[in-house]
């Protein structure tokens, strides 16, 4: 099979993770996959945060429902949208979910397990509080990494044909 594809549909959610500290290269090579998403006129909006002090980690433990997915993680990497950079609402938006689909597939190709937090966006304001950044930055997610305790989950996705709307 193609391993792009290959990447994308064995890809999974992971929300546990072993007691194992990632490397710092892995880390930011999941980010630089992250810069390689499409931007409208390549303005690249996206920002990003590394976390892996454990007393800060602890702090974003109380900011979502998923506090206990973010104990188990050894790394969060917020991302955020600089509104400086701006030019399109929807396209930036666009482009920042795109940055992160980027990130989850490269932390799957390098072994490593993440998850797409969004809960935590109705935090967003403490979240930029505890990194002490100013509003330009709007929280688009948090990505939790790690090295998954579980692999080979599985999952069901709708068929094509359910799927598609108009064909003709």
């Amino acid at each position: 099979m193609n391993p792009v594809l290959d990447a994308i549909y064995s890809r999974r959610s992971v929300r546990d993770f072993m007691n194992r500290p990632v490397e710092r290269e892995k880390i930011l090579e999941v980010i630089r996959a992250g810069t390689w998403a499409p931007s409208g006129l390549n303005n690249q909006p996206w920002r990003f945060a590394i976390v892996t002090d454990p007393g800060l980690k602890g702090r974003f433990e109380g900011l979502t429902h998923y506090g206990n997915v973010i104990s188990s993680a050894r790394v969060l990497i917020p991302v955020f949208l600089d509104k400086r950079a701006m030019y399109n609402i929807v396209k930036d938006h666009q482009a920042v979910g795109a940055c992160i689909q980027n990130m989850l597939l490269a932390a799957h190709a390098m072994g490593l397990g993440a998850v797409w937090l969004g809960e935590i966006l109705r935090s967003a304001e403490d979240v930029r509080d505890l990194l002490g950044l100013s509003s330009d930055f709007e929280l688009m997610a948090v990505v939790a990494m790690g090295y998954p305790e579980h692999k080979d989950r599985t999952s069901t996705r709708n068929s094509v044909k359910e799927v598609i709307i108009f064909d003709k």
